[in-house]
């Protein structure tokens, strides 16, 4: 089938599960096109071939938290995370022009059926794509933290102090809002959530099943409405957050 959208959960630096996975689903970059939705980078065994293949595929990203980090270390060497596998993207010779390929990429895209984020759409956000559009990585926003990073909220787009243990109310899923929207057909695909594993329900779509964790590589397919995973190869991380 011709024009596929091939939708792909966090890859953390698994590259050899990503090429398992488009070989799977015999991925043809002349006529299918490849959206991770986002966390390309940082865990993982190999964050360098991740970027490098997805750019050399043409593929679509947006930026998941993971990938902000690593644009914003590279800015600022001071900055530090936990478990951080990073150094090897600035140290190789390609660095600098993958981090421009990676910057250049968007929080959310969107078609007439589907948008993908990498974590969460609020409920304040009217559109979501023309909310996220032109945003800057390097500069800390608000909307643009929700987007890399909530799992839960309130009716008003407020975050818990924590999302585990699960927050009681006023807060709920943030695909429950977007489930309840009249005024939105389309499907929300989105990562960031291993813990969960596979999401298929009314309009939304999850795709971190724990790659980097010992779970799988997942890609979802809109126009064969269908799921593929792939095992990883092992345990690359041994927690998630």
């Amino acid at each position: 089938m011709a024009g596929r959208r091939i939708f792909v959960g966090d890859l953390q630096g698994c590259r050899e599960e990503l090429e398992e996975l488009l070989e799977l689903v015999r991925f043809d970059p002349a006529s299918d096109a490849l959206h991770p939705v986002g966390d390309l980078v940082n865990r993982g065994p190999d964050s360098v071939g991740c970027l490098r293949l997805c750019r050399d595929l043409g593929a679509q990203p947006v930026l998941g938290n993971h990938d902000v980090h690593l644009l914003r270390l590279a800015a600022d060497p001071g900055l530090r995370g936990r478990r951080d596998t990073l150094a090897a993207v600035r140290a190789d010779p390609e660095g600098e022009a993958l981090l421009a390929w990676l910057a250049a990429q968007p929080f959310v895209r969107g078609w007439p059926d589907v948008i993908a984020v990498h974590a969460a759409v609020s409920p304040r956000w009217r559109d979501p794509v023309a909310q996220l559009a032109e945003r800057d990585p390097l500069v800390r926003a608000d909307d643009t933290e929700f987007a890399v990073r909530a799992r839960f909220c309130a009716a008003d787009g407020a975050l818990p102090a924590s999302d585990w243990p699960e927050p009681g109310p006023p807060f709920r899923h943030w695909e429950a809002f977007w489930r309840e929207r009249a005024d939105e057909p389309r499907t929300v695909v989105f990562g960031h959530w291993a813990r969960r594993g596979l999401v298929r329900a009314a309009r939304t779509v999850g795709l971190d099943t724990g790659c980097v964790y010992g779970g799988a590589l997942s890609a979802w397919i809109p126009e064969e409405a269908r799921v593929v995973s792939v095992p990883a190869r092992r345990v690359w991380c041994p927690t998630e957050d």
